[in-house]
Order: C-alpha cells, then sequence, then structure tokens
C-alpha cells in the first residue's frame, strides 16, 4: 500500500527535512573533493582561496596519472563485455533452465556481493600469485568480473522474468527461427537490463579498489588504486581532481541509464 504523500500533513515536512538532511550527509563529502580540486593552493583547504584548472592538467599530462586513467576505462571497457555476455547467458539459464539446484547456482553466482571484498582480494592474490597472473591485465578483468558479474546477472534476470514468453511463441509461430526470436525479440525485449547490466558492470569495475590495490604492480595500476598510493604518500589537490573525475563519470553513467529508462517508458 502507497502512502499518499499530500495526505501526511505536517508530518509530510518532517520527512521532507529528514530526506534533505540524509542527502546532505551523504553529498557534502562529494561536494567539498571537487571544490578542493578546483582550488589553487598546493594544499587542501577549504574553502579554497582561489580557483584554476592547474591540477586537471597535471592530472591530464602526468604519464603515471594518465596510465592508470587509461588503465581503468580499459579495463572497465573489457570487464563491462565480459560481464554482460556472460550475465546473459547466465540469467537465460537461471530464468529459463528447470535444472535442479537452479536457486543454489543463482546463490553461488551472487556470493561476490555478500562476501567481504578483502577475503576475496586476498583469496585471489595467493592464487593468482602462484599461477603468475598477479600484476597482469588478465588478473585485474578477472578479479574486477567476479565483483561485476553479479550486478549483470541481477538486471538481466529481472529483465527477463518480467518479460512476457507468449511473445517468443507468437514469433515461433510465424516461422521465425530460435536464434532469430532470441536475436529480434528477446534481446529488444530486455535491452533496458543489458544496458542496466552494462552501466553497473562498468562501474564496479571503474570504482574498485580493494582487490586492484592486491593486483596492482609498479607498472600496472588502476586509477583507485593511483588515489590510494598518493595519498599515502602526500596530500596533493592531483588526489581532489582525479576523485572527482571518478565521481563525475559515475553520475554522467547513472544520468545516462535514467535518460535511458524514461526514454524507454
Amino acid at each position: 500500500m502507497l502512502l499518499d504523500f499530500d495526505r501526511l500533513g505536517p508530518l509530510r515536512w518532517f520527512l521532507l527535512g529528514v530526506g534533505v538532511l540524509v542527502s546532505l550527509f551523504l553529498l557534502l563529502p562529494v561536494v567539498f573533493i571537487v571544490a578542493l580540486s578546483f582550488g589553487d593552493s598546493q594544499w587542501l583547504i577549504f574553502p579554497p582561496p582561489g580557483w584554476t584548472l592547474q591540477w586537471y592538467r597535471v592530472l591530464l599530462t602526468d604519464p603515471g596519472w594518465l596510465d592508470s586513467l587509461l588503465t581503468s576505462v580499459e579495463l572497465a571497457v573489457i570487464v563491462m563485455v565480459l560481464a554482460v555476455v556472460m550475465g546473459l547467458f547466465a540469467s537465460l539459464a537461471l530464468v529459463r533452465g528447470k535444472f535442479r539446484g537452479r536457486e543454489v547456482v543463482k546463490g553461488f553466482f551472487l556470493t561476490p556481493m555478500v562476501l567481504p571484498v578483502v577475503v576475496l582480494a586476498v583469496a585471489l592474490y595467493a592464487f593468482f600469485l602462484r599461477i603468475g597472473l598477479n600484476g597482469t591485465l588478465v588478473g585485474f578483468v578477472i578479479g574486477h568480473l567476479i565483483i561485476a558479474l553479479p550486478f549483470a546477472i541481477i538486471a538481466i534476470s529481472n529483465s527477463l522474468e518480467s518479460f512476457d514468453t507468449s511473445l517468443e511463441d507468437a514469433a515461433l509461430i510465424c516461422g521465425a527461427s530460435p536464434l532469430q526470436v532470441k536475436l529480434r525479440v528477446t534481446l529488444p525485449a530486455i535491452r533496458l537490463g543489458i544496458f542496466a547490466a552494462a552501466i553497473f558492470s562498468f562501474l564496479a569495475s571503474w570504482d574498485e579498489v580493494v582487490v586492484s590495490i592486491f593486483m596492482a604492480s609498479p607498472t600496472l595500476q588502476t586509477l583507485p588504486v593511483r588515489i590510494w598510493s598518493t595519498l599515502r604518500q602526500d596530500l596533493t589537490p592531483v588526489i581532489a581532481a582525479a576523485s572527482s573525475l571518478l565521481v563525475g563519470l559515475t553520475v554522467v553513467l547513472m544520468l545516462l541509464g535514467l535518460a535511458f529508462k524514461r526514454g524507454k517508458s
């Protein structure tokens, strides 16, 4: 049963105030770090005494920072593609399959979401150290894919569960092959779930830091790892600029997903 917000009377203003305070509590640290990235001081001083773009110029011209940024983008794109493809096949099996132990398999796929990330990172580090994948792009992709895949499976599975399978039956009756049905009926119908899976998979890799710290090497680091290692050595506004870049891309992708959802509806 949904509450009618207009009929709550004075209580609605209390709830509105609580919502505003919670939003400020969550967003103010982000606003501070973005403001600090434009400050002209060598130190992280708030409010900034002046405004400049020099820290973004340093970020985008320094070879170390630029390599980390490009590594994060490349890694996130690879993980996004693999997570969507694997998540699609896994979701089809979990939603349409009738095999025994389906719920157990689904729970296994979703385990990385409830398992402490540091436990997963230590396990991957120990395993990859033995097989020589630690500090490699392949090791990064596998580690990030384990984290991103559950998000893809959830998004695509929800779309498949709400999809009317009678449309597929109608296409089959009209002479379409099973492959044509999947390509021309099923995939277009669940495109919102696929798009959501792509966004969340990209962000899961783009923002990941714990597994990345264990996977990183002196020559291969993601942007979050570079931020973390620099933060331990020196408190420079370049860190604020890099953090703002992480937040900015995350916000853009979330707004893009919202616009896509509204366009579909």
